[in-house]
């Protein structure tokens, strides 16, 4: 089900998965593998809580990152500023079974971003910004998205507050939350959606003191955009997600 494969995109945000990579490649770079655990609360009328497992292969190496459908190249390395390439998949549509709020609704397929980001690390604060784009055309949208975070060290474990925002074009969330007028029902009103701005906060906490790899735990809120929380499609307008993954260098 694409719902299935949204809370999976949404639970595992670009900066869990940054994250994870720095710290399992902290020490060596290589290939890790191992499993993790998504949750997430949904906005979408007609869902609840969900909870998904995740496989985890991934590979860090001087300029390229992988982990697990999320791909980052390092174009340029100034020493604490990086720019690197990045490609995602954009697990965000859905069927018209997967809700009955979606009944007779056309399809919103999930997608392929591509696009291009910058981090900044000064001591131990992170600043990083990206801009994707919808590289297949099925929304034609482009997302942006800023975020800080801090991380220190209590003994074996690392803690990472952080904070972010972001912004998602007109297309983009008129995509995925608007309601077409061959659409409308009398309980589901034509609706065209503006961009939205996106806040989360959360944090996330690392140790390599389990079975001889990483463990990761994190948990975010998030506050969508009125144009998203106004659309007849979901009912709410806050909502809280968490990982907990375990990796592995081969």
């Amino acid at each position: 089900m694409k719902l299935s494969r949204y809370v999976l995109a949404s639970v595992i945000s670009t900066s869990m998965i940054s994250g994870a990579a720095l710290a399992q490649s902290a020490a060596s770079q290589g290939f890790s593998y191992g499993v993790g655990v998504g949750v997430n609360q949904e906005i979408y009328q007609g869902y609840s809580n969900r909870t998904i497992p995740l496989p985890i292969i991934g590979y860090q190496g001087d300029r390229l990152t992988v982990y697990g459908p999320f791909v980052s190249y390092k174009l340029l390395d100034l020493g604490n500023i990086s720019f690197s390439a990045k490609l995602a998949p954009r697990f965000a549509g859905f069927d018209e079974s997967d809700s009955a709020v979606f009944s007779g609704m056309a399809k919103r397929k999930d997608s392929i971003d591509g696009g291009i980001g910058m981090q900044l690390r000064q001591d131990n604060w992170k600043f990083t910004t990206q801009t994707v784009f919808d590289l297949l055309g099925n929304s034609n949208g482009q997302e942006s998205k800023v975020s800080v975070g801090y991380s220190y060290r209590a003994g074996p474990v690392i803690i990472e507050p952080a904070f972010g925002v972001s912004y998602s074009d007109s297309k983009l969330v008129d995509y995925y939350y608007g309601v077409r007028p061959d659409e409308a029902t009398a309980q589901r009103p034509a609706y065209k959606a503006s961009g939205a701005v996106n806040y989360n906060a959360g944090v996330s906490v690392t140790t390599a003191l389990f079975f001889g790899g990483m463990t990761r735990l994190g948990v975010e809120h998030h506050w969508y955009g009125s144009s998203i929380s106004d659309s007849p499609l979901t009912d709410r307008d806050t909502g809280l997600s968490a990982f907990l993954s375990w990796s592995r260098l081969f």
